[in-house]
């Protein structure tokens, strides 16, 4: 049976979420900082007989996320999604298999990336780089946005200005820079950060300034920073490069991850 989900759930949803923080880290984050009962945010659960959960779907704004363990009503969450608008879906590769062929998604670019894990800091002190590090504030929004534009790799959703500005307002994630005359070159961010965990996103150096080690450099600060708050790390690559640097600050794959987006 599928529902929708409210403030009541909660504790039998954590009871399903916990199992895999990891993977679940974006739904964990969005229900820790938004609840249950936001326009923007809705939640649905799948339950067996005995009123345990065994699939969540997630909206936030126009993006939906799947977690399954095992074999899920794929129809049923389908003809949700379907009722709605929207420019993004993912969830781990197994999760979105059971779905990807009932939505209408011509016209979405899929994606299939690694999915890894950093419990420890014990590796970020590989950087001899001595450029000061920044956290971004409110008024680097803009900032940020035009330096992801001009990163040919980077997809940007029309909704991305709004969504880092709440990410930074809740606290649910924060933005790590470098910059040289005024200038924003290197920045690294989080994303669905909770209480449990955080995940990297939006590393991205302008092209005049790659190769000098900035990345690593921010990776280390935001490794360091979470780790002593006792939160993992998390992130998704698929460029093989890339996962050489995560992996060598302590990075370990732990999945699949499959992202649809328009």
């Amino acid at each position: 049976m599928i529902r929708t989900l409210v403030e009541a759930d909660n504790e039998v949803v954590f009871a399903y979420l916990t199992q895999n923080p990891a993977l679940n880290l974006f739904i964990i984050g969005d229900i820790e900082a938004f609840g249950y009962e936001q326009a923007f945010q809705e939640l649905w659960g799948e339950f067996t007989e005995d009123g345990l959960v065994k699939a969540v779907l997630l909206r936030y704004h126009n993006t939906f996320i799947i977690s399954a363990e095992g074999i899920c009503d794929a129809e049923g969450f389908a003809s949700i999604i379907r009722s709605y608008e929207f420019d993004g879906f993912s969830g781990s590769e197994d999760a979105v298999a059971q779905l990807e062929l009932l939505l209408p998604l011509e016209g979405f670019r899929k994606t299939d990336s690694y999915f890894a894990e950093c419990t420890t800091a014990e590796h970020a002190t590989l950087s001899t780089n001595t450029e000061e590090v920044q956290m971004a504030t409110l008024e680097d929004v803009d900032r940020i946005i035009e330096v992801r534009k001009s990163i040919k790799e980077f997809n940007i959703a029309s909704d991305a200005r709004g969504m880092l500005q709440q990410s930074i307002e809740t606290k649910t994630g924060r933005t790590y820079y470098i910059e040289q005359n005024g200038k924003m070159i290197s920045l690294a961010s989080t994303t669905a950060e909770n209480s449990l965990s955080g995940m990297i996103v939006g590393v991205a150096t302008v092209e005049e300034a790659r190769q000098k080690g900035y990345v690593t450099h921010l990776l280390e600060h935001i490794i360091r920073d979470l780790i002593a708050e006792k939160k993992t790390l998390c992130l998704f690559y698929n460029n093989p490069s890339a996962g050489r640097i995560y992996k060598r600050l302590g990075f370990e794959d732990i999945g699949h991850w499959r992202m649809y987006r328009k």
